[in-house]
C-alpha cells in the first residue's frame, strides 16, 4: 500500500496536494486549525497563472470548474498618478494567461474534490517531532498526537512543522498592507469605482502605493501599501476604525478624492497585514519523511505567485510521489530540488518589481514594466 501523507494545512497548497494525491490513488490526511470551512474570510481576488497555477488546477483535474469561476473582466488595469490621472490602461480582452477567481471559490472547489472526511477540522497543530527512521509526531493544541511516516508541512507562514527542516524564521519586509472594502460601490461610491475600472488599480509613489481590485459583486478590495516600521502601526488604534483610516489616509495628503477614498471610505474596519518573508535562498538538508509546501518553505511579500506557487508545489509533490510510489525519498528530493529553484527565482522576479514599485523611477519605471510584458 503507499504511504498515507499527513498534511497540516488545509491552505490553497495543502488542498491542492491532498487533490493530485487523490488523483493518484494516494491516501493523505490534512489537519486545519480553522474550526469549519467558513470559519473567516478567506481574503480577496487570485490572479491564477498559466504557467503555475492553472497547471496544478489541471494537475488536479479541475480545469471545468476553474473556468465557471473567473470574474470575466478583471485583468483590466490602470496605473493613475496620485492627481488621478490615468497613465496607463490595459483591457481585459480575454487573452490574458491570469484570470481572476475568488480565493474562497477557489478553495471550495479543492474542499469538494477530495473524499469526504480527508480535512480534519479544528485541528490546530502545536509543533511536531522526530522519532527516527522518518516518522514523525505531531502534537495539537489539545494534547492529542498523529504519528506518520510522511509529514507536509502546508501551514504557511508560522509553520509549526518548519523547525523540523530549518532553524528559519520570517523577518519583516519593512512594509505592510491596510485593507479596506468598499460594497455597491458603483451606487454608494461611484467616484472611487470609476477611478478602479473593471479590474486593478494601481496609484504608486515612492515608499507607498494604494493599489484596488474589483472584486465580484460590486466590491471594491483597497490594499494600501506603506513602507514603515511596526512600530509605526503600532501607534495607530486600529479598534477605532474611523481614526485608523483617518491616520493612513493622511500618509496620502494632496492625493486626488477618489483614491483617498478608497481608504476613508470603507465599509469595512481597516485590517493591518504586516509583510513577512523568509530568506531568499531559504533550503534546508533532506530530512527522511518531512518536506514543505507553500508559505512554510518560502515565504515571500505579497507579489501575486504566493497562491500560484503553493499550489504549484502541491501538484507537483503529488506527482512525485505518484511517479515514486516505493521511494519516498527520491520523491521528495525530486521535489524539493526544483521547489528550491523556482521559489528563488519567484523571490528574485520580486525584488525587482519592488524597485519598479518603491524606487525612485516611480510611478515611470513601473509603466516601462508593464509596457515591456504586454508588449
Amino acid at each position: 500500500m503507499r504511504t498515507p501523507v499527513t498534511i497540516i494545512g488545509a491552505g490553497l497548497g495543502g488542498l491542492t496536494l491532498a487533490r493530485v494525491l487523490h488523483v493518484h490513488g494516494i491516501p493523505s490526511t490534512v489537519y486545519e486549525a480553522e474550526p469549519s470551512p467558513a470559519a473567516r474570510t478567506q481574503g480577496g481576488m487570485l490572479d491564477i497563472h498559466d504557467y503555475n497555477g492553472q497547471l496544478a488546477v489541471e494537475a488536479a483535474g479541475l480545469m471545468d470548474e476553474f473556468r465557471g469561476l473567473v470574474l470575466e473582466g478583471r485583468q483590466a488595469m490602470r496605473i493613475l498618478n496620485p492627481d488621478g490621472t490615468v497613465l496607463f490602461e490595459k483591457a481585459d480582452d480575454g487573452t490574458g494567461g491570469r484570470p481572476e477567481v475568488q480565493r474562497a471559490e477557489l478553495r471550495r472547489i479543492l474542499l469538494e474534490s477530495l473524499p469526504a472526511g480527508t480535512v480534519r477540522w479544528g485541528r490546530k497543530a502545536g509543533g511536531a517531532r522526530a522519532l527516527g527512521d522518518g516518522r514523525h509526531e505531531v502534537i495539537f493544541a489539545d494534547g492529542a498526537t498523529v504519528t506518520t511516516s510522511l509529514l507536509v508541512g502546508a501551514d504557511g507562514a508560522w509553520s509549526r512543522v518548519r523547525p523540523l527542516l530549518s532553524t528559519a524564521t520570517p523577518e519583516y519586509t519593512g512594509a505592510s498592507f491596510v485593507e479596506t472594502y468598499l460594497f455597491d460601490a458603483d451606487t454608494r461610491h461611484p467616484a472611487a469605482a470609476k477611478a478602479v475600472g473593471g479590474g486593478s488599480l494601481m496609484a504608486p509613489a515612492q515608499d507607498k502605493e494604494i493599489h484596488a481590485h474589483r472584486e465580484s459583486g460590486d466590491t471594491l478590495h483597497t490594499y494600501v501599501v506603506l513602507t514603515k516600521p511596526l512600530d509605526w502601526f503600532a501607534a495607530i488604534d486600529f479598534t477605532d476604525a474611523a481614526a485608523a483610516a483617518a491616520r493612513i489616509a493622511r500618509e496620502f495628503d494632496g492625493w486626488a478624492p477618489e483614491l483617498t477614498a478608497l481608504i476613508t471610505d470603507g465599509d469595512t474596519p481597516p485590517v493591518l497585514r504586516p509583510h513577512y518573508a523568509l530568506p531568499i535562498e531559504h533550503r534546508w538538508d533532506r530530512v527522511p519523511g518531512v518536506t514543505l509546501v507553500g508559505d512554510a518553505a518560502h515565504l515571500a511579500a505579497p507579489n501575486g505567485e504566493g497562491a500560484n506557487l503553493a499550489m504549484y508545489d502541491g501538484a507537483e509533490l503529488g506527482k512525485a510521489l505518484a511517479a515514486h510510489p516505493g521511494d519516498v525519498e527520491a520523491a521528495l528530493a525530486e521535489y524539493e530540488q526544483a521547489m528550491f529553484i523556482r521559489s528563488v527565482e519567484a523571490a528574485t522576479d520580486d525584488a525587482h518589481i519592488r524597485e519598479h514599485l518603491f524606487g525612485d523611477d516611480v510611478p515611470d519605471g513601473l509603466i516601462e514594466m508593464f509596457t515591456e510584458h504586454h508588449s
